[in-house]
This record gives C-alpha cells, sequence and structure tokens, in this order.
C-alpha cells in the first residue's frame, strides 16, 4: 500500500508578522491596536523564546527531522503550529513539518475549517478520516466520561498516519498546565509519581513523541489564539462533563494559584528537580545496601531535616528560569 500524499497549499499571501493579523499597508492604526499589537508581538517572542528552550534542553527536534504536528482544531494545536512553522524559519538545522488532523466524524464537525486554515499557511497538510466517534459512542454509556477510550482510538490512528508519512516526530500539544494535571491525577487516582514529559518512546518502540509546549502556560495560549484569530473548533464528543477528574483536578489548581501565588510555578519546577533518594520505590535504589560509610554524602538527609517553607528562595531560583 503506497502511503498518502500530504496535500499541498496553492501558492497564497501571507502575514510577514505572525504576531499581528494582517492589516492593508498605510491603513489607519488607533492607540489601542498599537498597544494590542504591541503586546501581541511580546506574547509571541516569549512563547518562541520557550518553545525554543523547550526544544534544546530535551532534544526534541534534530537535524533532518521529519516532525508530524497533530492539529486537533483547538487553541493549543494552533499555537504549537504557528510557533513551529516561526522557529522552523529561523532554526540552525534544517527540518520538516507536516500538520496531520483526524477527522473523527463528530456529527457537525466543520471539515473544511482546517484544510482552509492549513493551506493558507502554506504547510503541507493531510486529513485522515477515521470514525471514532461512532465506536466511542457504542462503547461508553451514557454519562460516563469518553476522553480515555477516545484518546486511545486517536493515538492509534495517528501513530499509523506517521508511520505511513515517514515522520521522525510525533509533536503534541499539551502544555505546561496538561503536565502538572496529569501529575496530580497520576498522584489522586493513580498512585504513581507520574506525569507527561516533554519526549519519549511510544508505547509500541516505533515513535518518538515530543511536547514542545511544555514550558508554555494554557493562559498564554488561549491569549495568544485570540490574538491571532485562530479559527477553534470546539470538540463536542464529550460535552460539558463536570465529572471528569481532569477537569477538578485544573480547578484545584486554579484555586490554589489564586490563594497561594506562585504556587504552581513551585509544583512546575518540583517536576524537573526530583531527589529519587528520599523516596522509597525499591526498584531505584537499594535499601538493603545502604550503610554508614563515615564521610558525607551529597544528597544526604537534608530533605528530612529541612522545613520545605524555608528553601523556597533556592526553589524560587530555578522557577524564575521559566517565568515571564
Amino acid at each position: 500500500m503506497r502511503p498518502p500524499r500530504p496535500s499541498r497549499a496553492p501558492d497564497l499571501p501571507r502575514c510577514v508578522d505572525l504576531a499581528a493579523p494582517c492589516r492593508s499597508r498605510g491603513a489607519p492604526t488607533s492607540r489601542a491596536e498599537e498597544r494590542a499589537d504591541y503586546e501581541a508581538n511580546k506574547l509571541n517572542k516569549r512563547l518562541r523564546r520557550l518553545v525554543g528552550q523547550a526544544i534544546a534542553d530535551f532534544a526534541l527536534i534534530e537535524a533532518g527531522d521529519r516532525v508530524m504536528v497533530c492539529v486537533s482544531g483547538g487553541k493549543d494545536s494552533y499555537g504549537l503550529l504557528d510557533i513551529l512553522l516561526s522557529l522552523k524559519d529561523r532554526a540552525p538545522l534544517p527540518f520538516e513539518l507536516i500538520a496531520v488532523n483526524l477527522d473523527q466524524k463528530q456529527p457537525g464537525f466543520p471539515a473544511e475549517v482546517l484544510p482552509r486554515y492549513l493551506a493558507s499557511r502554506r504547510v503541507p497538510f493531510h486529513i485522515e478520516e477515521q470514525d471514532t466517534y461512532r465506536v466511542v459512542k457504542r462503547l461508553i454509556p451514557e454519562g460516563k466520561t469518553m476522553c480515555s477510550l477516545c484518546s486511545r482510538l486517536r493515538r492509534g490512528a495517528l501513530y499509523r498516519v506517521a508511520t505511513e508519512l515517514g515522520a521522525t516526530k510525533i509533536a503534541l500539544g499539551h502544555h505546561r498546565d496538561d503536565i502538572v494535571a496529569t501529575f496530580f491525577l497520576n498522584l489522586f487516582f493513580g498512585g504513581k509519581l507520574k506525569t507527561m514529559p516533554p519526549k519519549l518512546v511510544s508505547d509500541d518502540g516505533k515513535h518518538v513523541v515530543i511536547r514542545p509546549l511544555a514550558y508554555v502556560r494554557e493562559r498564554d495560549l488561549a491569549r495568544y489564539a485570540e490574538a491571532m484569530a485562530f479559527p477553534i473548533i470546539p470538540c463536542n464528543l464529550c460535552g460539558a462533563q463536570e465529572n471528569l477528574q481532569r477537569r477538578q483536578v485544573a480547578t484545584m489548581l486554579r484555586e490554589w494559584e489564586r490563594q497561594y501565588p506562585g504556587r504552581g510555578e513551585s509544583i512546575f519546577s518540583a517536576l524537573g528537580n526530583v531527589v529519587s533518594t528520599h523516596l522509597f520505590d525499591r526498584t531505584l535504589r537499594d535499601f538493603a545496601a545502604i550503610r554508614a560509610g563515615g564521610d558525607p554524602l551529597p544528597d544526604g538527609d537534608l530533605a528530612c531535616d529541612d522545613d520545605p517553607a524555608q528553601v523556597a528562595p533556592a526553589a524560587q531560583r530555578v522557577v524564575r528560569r521559566y517565568a515571564d
């Protein structure tokens, strides 16, 4: 079977300034418009910097990569594609981008929106059609959450498409808030210290999945989507399932941040500052072999002796690396 050929867009004009909507040359602008353009440009630069930093920190994209960017029609995937397109033009190493959307055949899904947008951006793209909607509706009882099954079906389809297109990396639009929320979901409901890593190998061992938005906050992506006027397509498959555990965790994190500003920064910093010697996973440490040798150890027992509230300034130094 021959692999599907990605669609290519006609040679269409494109805005030079990616941080603001196009305006006709010489059109008058108000002070408010100038201010909005300034803020949008500043946000664009910050997002490019954070994505570029994540790419460098975790070696997400390498020379010669063909990166399949999964575009759902939501603000996160639009932002991811837009930022990667901008970085591609400035990157010191060559790589390809191809946008892929999975049309899950949801009733009322505006199938023409994404192809039109992707064509206007002159990016190669492929639309994969697979009726996962009917499968999910048939297998999940009314009132139960559908995200888990929907995610598994979508992941399987995207892995297959990545193989057919010869993609070396699969880029997903998960952001920093997703990563922190996943940590608490695993902590509360899975009994594991685990979250979404910026880079991992898929379960079948055939694909490398990357998350270039790992350092980016959701609220900044929302502001960016508004400034760029992305044609957002809402997901109506699951509706407004208020009993979703992820939704509850997100509400908890927002309330924490409101009551204790900076807590979210500290939690995110902790995910990259793990002291495994002070946990009790026996697969990570041979506790039976621990003996006192008479010499001080660099990791010692400081975590047991110090009040974490008193070591906050050190943690904040790490946090500031990602702060605005």
